[in-house]
């Protein structure tokens, strides 16, 4: 479980210093799919960031699993449970090949040599790399850059998978073809232990698939529930700058008109 309370973050580096979490209290429990979504500015990458202690919160806890986030020893245990693939995958691709891509985490926590190939095997197969194993990754389209991107990381068996608007640089294949992946980490007929999933998005559609939606708005925590009931609220997801998907605009036109 990840546990969130009262988190604030400031960037003191900026002139003047900006407060971008305001008190964000949040609870990720075990093979939970959660999508993040909010107005630019309103603090999803520095709360995504804040989940695998990439970013220490000013004020607040962070907790995995009991892991407090504030300790550095407890650092190098968090990143292994808690994945994260950003939004660009050329800013964490490191390797040469896209093979040793995969296995680069894995010899960096001294997994037998037997156990990291198979482990690299099945990663190839699972996202279809196969083909590409010894070519450099600079080969592959945006696409194929962020399967190898997901599969370098889940190759680690995280316990939870931070998404950081992983579709937007994405043509709208790709965009489905990581989705579709990502949905089936939860699923507990595919997976004999389902990753919670915490998937950053500027695309609300991308969220109707999850299990719970939180809004961040001005750093703090503006709304949460399962999909259909925050897309309801269409006029006031517009009154911060939010598009609900489509049928939820269609059905307020319905009701307004008296259709159903």
């Amino acid at each position: 479980m990840i546990e969130i309370s009262d988190i604030t973050y400031t960037y003191s580096s900026t002139e003047p210093a900006a407060q971008v979490l305001k008190g964000v209290s949040l609870t990720i429990t075990p093979g939970e799919a959660i999508a993040v979504i909010g107005p630019n500015g309103s603090g999803k990458t520095t709360l995504a960031r804040c989940l695998n202690a990439l970013l220490i919160p000013t004020s607040g806890t962070v907790r995995v699993d009991g892991l407090d986030s504030r300790e550095p020893l407890n650092w190098r245990a968090i990143r292994r449970q808690v994945g994260m693939v950003f939004q660009n995958p050329d800013n964490q691709i490191v390797s040469a090949s896209v093979e040793r891509e995969i296995a680069f985490g894995l010899e960096n926590i001294g997994m037998p040599t037997d156990e990291m190939r198979a482990r690299v095997d099945a990663m190839l197969e699972k996202f279809d790399l196969q083909r590409y194993r010894h070519k450099s990754p600079h080969y592959l389209s945006g696409g194929e850059k962020q399967r190898l991107a997901l599969a370098a990381v889940l190759a680690m068996n995280p316990l939870y998978l931070v998404l950081d608007e992983p579709t937007t640089l994405l043509d709208p294949r790709s965009r489905l073809s990581i989705l579709q992946i990502v949905k089936e980490l939860g699923d507990p007929n595919l997976q004999t232990m389902p990753i919670s999933t915490i998937l950053i998005t500027q695309f609300p559609d991308e969220a109707l698939a999850v299990d719970r939606v939180v809004v961040l708005n001005d750093g703090r925590i503006w709304n949460q529930g399962p999909p259909p009931e925050v897309f309801q609220r269409v006029d006031d997801l517009a009154a911060i700058g939010l598009e609900p998907p489509v049928q939820f605009y269609l059905r307020k036109i319905a009701h307004e008109r008296g259709w159903i």
